[in-house]
C-alpha cells in the first residue's frame, strides 16, 4: 500500500514538475514574441471591437510574411509556446492578457498554416470566441474557396474560372495574395500533371523559380509595394500560360492524352537537337496512344515484365517505321512508360 502511495506521489510531483517547466517555456516564448512584434500594433486585436480584431489578425499573418527568415522564426517560436502551453494551460498561471497574447499568436500561426500548408489548424486551446474570429480571418475576403483547395470533402470545383483569380485580386495584403496565388497555381499544376507529366514538371520548376526569388528577396525590397507587385504579376503570368497550355491541344487536333505523348516526342527532339515535321510528330504521338492503349487494358500491365517488354518493342518498331531519328530509344522508352503509367494511376 506504501509503495502505491510513493508512486502516485511521484507521479504528481513529476507532473507538476512538467507544468511548472511548462509556464516557464510558455513566458519565454511570448518574451520572444514580444520582441519578434515590437514594431507591429497588437492593440487592435488586444481591445478592439470585433472588426479590427479580425483586421489586427490579418495584418499580424502579413507582418510575419515579410521574409521568409521572419515566418521561420515565428512558426518555429509558437510551435514551441503551444507544446507547452498544451500542458499548462488549466494552470491558472497566465493573466488574461496574456492568455490573450497567446491566442493571438496561435490564431495567426493558423492562418499561416491554412495559407502555406492548406491544412486546417488546430484550435483546441481556443476559446469559441478565438475560434470563430480565427474562421472569419480565414474567410475574410472572399478568399474561403482557396481555402478550401484540397480538402477532402471539397466538391470539384473549375480552378482556371476566372472567379478564383478575381476573388485573390480583391486581397489588400501582397504577402498572403502572393501565397495564395502560389497555392492556387501548385494546385493547378498537380491537376495538369496528372494528365501530363512532362508538362506538370514543367510548370513545377518554373513556378519553383518564382518562389525562390521571391523567398530570397533583399531585405530592403520587402516593404516595396512594387517588387511584390512584380511577383503577384509573374505568378497570374504562369497561372495564365499554364490555363492556355491545358487547352492547346484542341488546337492540334488531338486529345489531352495525345498530346501528352506529343509534348514527350517533341521534347526529346529540342533535346537532341533534330527536327521533324510537326504534322508527322502528331500523327505519331496518336499512334504511340494507340500502342500504349492496347498494352494498358490489362489490369496490371505496369507490373507484368512480358507486357512491358512487348510495350517496348511495339514503341521501337513504331519509331523506326515513322523515321523518329536515331535518339536514345531507351529513354524515349522511358518517358512513355511514365506517361502511361501516369494515366493509369489517375485514370477512373
Amino acid at each position: 500500500m506504501n509503495l502505491a502511495l510513493a508512486h502516485y506521489n511521484n507521479a504528481d510531483n513529476q507532473n507538476i514538475e512538467d507544468i511548472e517547466q511548462s509556464i516557464v517555456v510558455v513566458k519565454d516564448q511570448l518574451d520572444l514574441l514580444g520582441k519578434l512584434f515590437h514594431k507591429f500594433d497588437k492593440s487592435g486585436y488586444l481591445s478592439g471591437v470585433p472588426l479590427q480584431q479580425l483586421k489586427t489578425l490579418n495584418q499580424a499573418a502579413e507582418f510575419v510574411q515579410l521574409t521568409q527568415e521572419l515566418e521561420k522564426r515565428f512558426m518555429y517560436i509558437v510551435k514551441r509556446l503551444k507544446s507547452a502551453y498544451d500542458i499548462c494551460s488549466g494552470s491558472g498561471a497566465f493573466t488574461e492578457v496574456q492568455r490573450d497574447e497567446i491566442h493571438f499568436y496561435l490564431a495567426v500561426r493558423a492562418i499561416i498554416f491554412k495559407l502555406t500548408k492548406g491544412v486546417a489548424p488546430d484550435t483546441a486551446q481556443m476559446n469559441n470566441r478565438v475560434k470563430q474570429m480565427l474562421q472569419d480571418a480565414i474567410e475574410s475576403d472572399g478568399i474561403e474557396e482557396i481555402f478550401k483547395l484540397g480538402d477532402e470533402n471539397q466538391t470539384e470545383i473549375d480552378i482556371f474560372s476566372d472567379d478564383y483569380v478575381a476573388k485573390i485580386d480583391k486581397i489588400k495584403l501582397p504577402n498572403t495574395k502572393i501565397k495564395l496565388l502560389q497555392k492556387l497555381l501548385a494546385k493547378a499544376i498537380d491537376d495538369v500533371k496528372k494528365i501530363n507529366k512532362i508538362t506538370g514538371i514543367d510548370f513545377s520548376k518554373r513556378l519553383q523559380f518564382i518562389v525562390d526569388k521571391y523567398n530570397e528577396r533583399k531585405e530592403s525590397d520587402v516593404l516595396r509595394s512594387e517588387v511584390l507587385e512584380d511577383f503577384t504579376d509573374e505568378i497570374i503570368d504562369l497561372y495564365y500560360a499554364l490555363k492556355k497550355e491545358k487547352d492547346s491541344f484542341k488546337d492540334l487536333g488531338i486529345d489531352f492524352e495525345e498530346k501528352a505523348f506529343y509534348d514527350i516526342l517533341k521534347a526529346l527532339a529540342v533535346k537532341y537537337d533534330f527536327s521533324y515535321p510537326n504534322d508527322k510528330l502528331i500523327a505519331l504521338a496518336q499512334k504511340v496512344k494507340t500502342v500504349v492503349d492496347d498494352k494498358a487494358k490489362y489490369t496490371d500491365w505496369s507490373k507484368r515484365d512480358d507486357i512491358k517488354a512487348e510495350l517496348k518493342v511495339d514503341l521501337i518498331i513504331l519509331l523506326a517505321e515513322n523515321d523518329y531519328p536515331p535518339v536514345d530509344r531507351d529513354e524515349i522508352y522511358k518517358e512513355i512508360f511514365e506517361q502511361a503509367e501516369n494515366f493509369k494511376k489517375y485514370r477512373n
